[in-house]
């Protein structure tokens, strides 16, 4: 096979692979019911007037499986953090005691489940927009290549090549939205 040919498809797997990366950050974003520092992720404070990820002001614990715990490096920043996560409306509020904040997660309804499987399915189906876009773009440049002493049966090939990649990573994004959609609905 032409080397530009396998530049292309190597460049297609590493923007895959970061579609896949994106798409697992986004489904653990989705709460199924059990604690997990990476709910707060996304969630930024007002620290001395610029925006911060709360994970920069203060440690982020959980004792157990429905409890965060958010405990600020300053004590004056313990307002803040906790306006911030009411804004963020994350679905739990906040308890400060003066020292910490605690999260308790509530158990999820059924209704909730299911509001949150639908959710996982739309961040899977935009995975899979991602992976058939990079598909797209690979392919175009593929075809540009054939002025630069690269056959058609070579161009066919590496458009066989980049489907077989596609396939696979759809398939991979199947797998993280089953397992979080099984993880949901277990009560």
């Amino acid at each position: 096979m032409n080397d530009l040919i396998k530049k292309q498809l190597q460049d297609a797997q590493a923007n895959m692979d970061k579609a896949i990366d994106h798409c697992e950050a986004e489904l653990t974003k989705i709460r199924a019911g059990k604690a997990s520092a990476g709910m707060l992720d996304g969630i930024f404070v007002d620290y001395y007037g610029s925006a911060t990820a709360l994970s920069q002001v203060a440690s982020i614990n959980t004792p157990d499986a429905r409890t965060l715990l958010v405990q600020p490096w300053e004590k004056n920043m313990l307002v803040p953090i906790e306006r911030a996560i009411m804004e963020a409306n994350i679905g739990i509020n906040p308890q400060n005691d003066g020292i910490v904040i605690r999260l308790v997660v509530p158990p999820l309804t059924e209704e909730r489940r299911k509001d949150l499987v639908k959710r996982v399915k739309e961040e899977a189906e935009r995975g899979k927009i991602t992976v058939r876009n990079i598909r797209k773009d690979a392919n175009e440049k593929i075809k540009k290549l054939k002025g630069e002493s690269v056959s058609d049966d070579e161009i066919k090939t590496g458009e066989a090549e980049v489907q077989k990649i596609t396939d696979a990573y759809i398939i991979k994004v199947d797998k993280h939205a089953e397992a979080k959609e099984k993880d949901v609905m277990t009560v």
